[in-house]
């Protein structure tokens, strides 16, 4: 999808002057395909991929394993959202990962004194990691990756002090309603997908809905440009970023009361299977262009990847690791000449 905001323009010409404004703004069939392309992509893949495993793998097709696939890929989906957001505006967070293991830690913890104290404390420390990554990176002009790099080694640093380098496993009270958020399910499919299902619904509404929305296009396309239309960039940076750990946090919680523990050993890497489900989806790495949609389509096809090794059985979980890479490759090749083809070059 492209920017709502059209933040580029070129001094017109004697030859352009001459067209109709709807000639001008008609985009031929090539451009429209590709557009078509871009955005839904990756759930052609994920419909294609679907069909082969069902007819190759009976138990793939089984409603049991419907919901398994679901829940497994609910945590990275409330984690790709807050990422679809920041890549949009043309930053990216690296934290994310370890922000995610540090708010499961900090819900176990906080569980013992109830099911809001579980929540609110993940959410509050990790809202305010992400609230100092969009600062410093807003007010202070440092570069996205290395104020998240060092967000990753704070959080993963300080979620090693808080349970004494691992030796300390909080466990979450059996039988409290805190354990029920992530045990408890609606016709068979568990209260985080159904969180993770609301929340994108919320996203894409905010994304095509709200002048937000529309300043986080502007941001990615050109922060310059936005200024010179008067949006708070600063403040838009900052909010995206604090939304990015706060999904990341609530992500952890949730997982912690599904796992009924605090787990320190998850959540490495979780940042590059975002990013890698966010470009799956067709959001560009340089911003200004992007969609909810298709970052939960990205999260889809991952654990449907994932799912398919389990079922051939005799491949281990590593291949997952390499088929991603390749997606991902594919992808940002495949974006760098859809991208040429939407501008006719």
């Amino acid at each position: 999808m492209t920017s709502p905001l059209n933040l580029k323009s070129a001094p017109a010409t004697a030859a352009s002057s001459s067209l109709t404004p709807t000639a001008q703004a008609r985009p031929s069939g090539r451009q429209r395909a590709a557009e078509l392309l871009q955005r839904q992509g990756a759930l052609a893949v994920l419909v294609l991929l679907c069909a082969i495993s069902a007819a190759l793998f009976p138990a793939f097709r089984t409603l049991d394993n419907t919901r398994g696939v679901t829940i497994q890929a609910s945590f990275l989906a409330i984690v790709a959202l807050g990422m679809t957001m920041v890549i949009i505006t043309g930053g990216i967070d690296l934290s994310v990962g370890s922000v995610f293991a540090l708010g499961g830690v900090l819900a176990a913890w906080a569980s013992q004194y109830g099911f809001l104290p579980a929540l609110l404390v993940p959410l509050a420390v990790c809202g305010a990691i992400g609230a100092i990554n969009g600062l410093l990176v807003a007010r202070a002009g440092m570069a996205p990756f290395i104020v998240t790099l060092a967000s990753l080694l704070g959080a993963r640093g300080l979620l090693l002090a808080l349970t004494h380098e691992g030796a300390t496993t909080y466990l979450v009270p059996r039988g409290s309603a805190f354990q029920k958020l992530g045990g408890g399910a609606v016709w068979g499919f568990g209260y985080p997908v159904l969180i993770a299902v609301a929340l994108f619904v919320a996203g894409g509404v905010v994304l095509q809905r709200t002048s937000f929305g529309q300043a986080l296009f502007a941001v990615g396309g050109s922060g310059d440009a936005a200024l010179l239309m008067g949006l708070p960039v600063a403040r838009t940076k900052v909010l995206v970023y604090t939304l990015s750990g706060l999904l990341a946090g609530l992500a952890g919680a949730l997982n912690a009361a599904r796992l009924s523990s605090g787990v320190t050993i998850i959540g490495v890497g979780m940042e590059l299977d975002a990013i890698s489900a966010v470009v799956i989806g067709g959001t560009l790495l340089v911003g200004g262009a992007g969609s909810v949609s298709g970052t939960l389509w990205g999260v889809l096809l991952l654990g449907v990847i994932q799912n398919l090794i389990n079922q051939i059985g005799s491949l281990n979980s590593s291949y997952q690791s390499v088929v991603s890479g390749g997606f991902l490759i594919v992808v940002v090749v495949a974006q760098r000449y859809l991208s040429a083809a939407r501008r006719g070059t």
